[in-house]
C-alpha cells in the first residue's frame, strides 16, 4: 500500500525533531490526532492542527492527557490512524490507558519527547529516563514497541515505521524523542509518495455472524472492523474471550495474556532494528539511542584512532530488546560502554543480555545536557587498560 500524495510534503526541508514527527504521521495516513500541549513536544501538535485541516484530518486539544489518550484508541476503533504527542508527567498520565490500548489491540501511536524528570522536572531540557516506563509503566503483563530516533530525518522515517508497526501487529507504538532531537533543526528529505511503504490495517473479510473481534490468525494477530460497519462489537479491559466478553478465570486469563505476549515475543527478530558499526573484532562495543548515539561518535572516533577497537551498537528499536543478538555479541568482546541520559537504565538490559560473558559500564547522566564525548572516551580506554 502506497502512501496518499495529498499527505506528503515531498522534498528537502529544513525541519526539527517534532515538526518531522508530523509530517511522518501526515505521510503514513494518520487522520486523527488528540493531545495536550506540553513542552518540549508542543510543536509536533501546533504543526498538526496547522496541517489537518488541508487533508481532512480532525485535531483535537483534550482536557488532559488522560482523556487524550483515550480519545485516539476511540478514533482507532471508528477506522482512523491516530496518534497523541507528550513528555514527562503527561506520558505518565497516559499509562492507564496505554494498558487499555494494550488488552483491546488497539494500533495507535504515542510519541514522547522525553525531558528531564522526575515529575515537572527540567521541562525544556533533554533526558532519556522513560525507557524502562515505556516497556512498564502500564500494570500487568505486556510486551510493547518503542522506537529511538537521533535526527529529524530518524524521526520522519521512524514515525512512519511506528504506524507499520501498529497495524501489523495490533499493538500501540511509542516513538522515544528526546528533547534535543525534539527541537534540533536538519535536512529532512520526504520522498514522493508512491516510495512510502504503508502497511494496511488488517480488516476483515468475514460476515458480521463469522467474525470475532479477538479470533487471532496464525501469527496471533485478529484482524479488525470498524464501529458503524454492521459487526457486533464488544470489547473491554477486563480479561475477555475471542468474543470481547469478560471471562473472569485463570484459564482465560492464561490463554489472553500469553498471546498478547507472544504475538510480540515471536516476532522479536523481525521487530528489533539496530545498527552496528565495527562489531567483529571489537574490544569495546559502545551501545546508545537518541541524541547519546550522536554524542558517542567522536569518541568512538578518537579511541580508534588511538588503537583501541571499539565498535558501536545504535538501538533503533529499544523494545523488544534485542537479547539473543547481544549475548552472541558478548561471547567476543571485553566490554559493553553504555551512555545515556538516566542514570543506567538500558544499561541493565545490556548487563542482563551479556550474562557475565563481558561486563558491562554504564555511562550515567542525569539530564538538561548531553554527555562530553571525552568522557565516554576516558571511559572506554579505562576499560581496556
Amino acid at each position: 500500500m502506497k502512501a496518499d500524495p495529498i499527505n506528503v510534503l515531498t522534498g528537502v526541508h529544513f525541519l526539527d525533531g517534532d515538526t518531522a514527527c508530523a509530517e511522518g504521521a501526515l505521510a503514513a495516513g494518520c487522520r486523527f490526532f488528540a493531545g495536550y500541549p506540553i513542552t518540549p513536544s508542543t510543536e509536533a501538535a501546533e504543526r498538526i492542527s496547522e496541517r489537518f485541516p488541508l487533508v481532512g484530518g480532525i485535531f483535537i486539544q483534550m482536557e488532559d492527557e488522560l482523556a487524550s489518550m483515550a480519545a485516539i484508541i476511540g478514533a482507532s476503533w471508528a477506522g482512523a490512524k491516530s496518534m497523541s504527542v507528550t513528555s514527562g508527567p503527561g506520558f505518565s498520565l497516559m499509562m492507564e490507558n496505554l494498558g487499555l490500548a494494550v488488552m483491546m489491540e488497539t494500533p495507535c501511536i504515542v510519541v514522547n519527547v522525553q525531558r528531564g524528570g522526575p515529575s515537572t522536572g527540567l521541562p525544556t531540557m533533554v533526558g532519556q529516563a522513560d525507557v524502562m516506563q515505556a516497556r512498564w509503566g502500564s500494570h500487568g503483563d505486556y510486551e510493547i514497541i518503542a522506537l529511538s530516533p537521533n535526527s529529524p530525518q530518524e524521526t520522519f522515517d521512524f514515525t512512519i515505521k511506528a504506524f507499520n508497526l501498529a497495524e501489523r501487529y495490533r499493538v500501540p507504538v511509542l516513538v522515544l524523542m528526546d528533547e534535543c532531537v525534539g527541537h534540533m533543526t536538519e535536512r529532512v528529505v520526504i520522498p514522493p509518495a508512491e516510495e512510502i511503504e504503508l502497511e494496511p490495517r488488517r480488516f476483515t473479510k468475514l460476515p458480521p455472524e463469522k467474525y470475532l473481534p479477538y479470533h487471532p490468525n496464525a501469527d496471533l494477530v485478529p484482524e479488525m472492523i470498524k464501529a458503524g460497519d454492521g459487526y457486533k462489537i464488544h470489547t473491554t479491559g477486563l480479561t475477555h474471550d475471542e468474543r470481547g466478553y469478560p471471562v473472569m478465570s485463570a484459564e482465560a486469563q492464561h490463554k489472553l495474556v500469553k498471546r498478547l505476549v507472544e504475538k510480540i515475543r515471536l516476532n522479536a527478530a523481525a521487530i528489533y532494528d539496530i545498527t552496528e558499526v565495527n562489531v567483529d573484532g571489537a574490544e569495546v562495543i559502545v551501545v546508545a539511542y537518541g541524541i547519546t548515539s550522536r554524542v558517542a561518535q567522536p569518541a568512538i572516533e578518537m579511541a580508534n584512532q588511538k588503537g583501541t577497537k571499539t565498535g558501536f551498537i545504535k538501538l533503533n528499536t529499544v523494545w523488544p530488546f534485542p537479547t539473543e543478538r547481544f549475548r552472541k555479541i558478548a561471547q567476543n568482546v571485553k566490554a559493553f560502554v553504555v551512555p545515556e541520559i538516566n542514570m543506567g537504565q538500558i544499561a541493565l538490559e545490556v548487563e542482563r543480555a551479556a550474562a557475565g560473558q563481558a561486563i558491562t559500564i554504564p555511562i550515567p547522566h542525569a539530564g538538561g545536557s548531553v554527555h562530553k564525548p571525552e568522557d565516554i572516551y576516558k571511559v572506554i580506554v579505562e576499560v581496556v587498560q
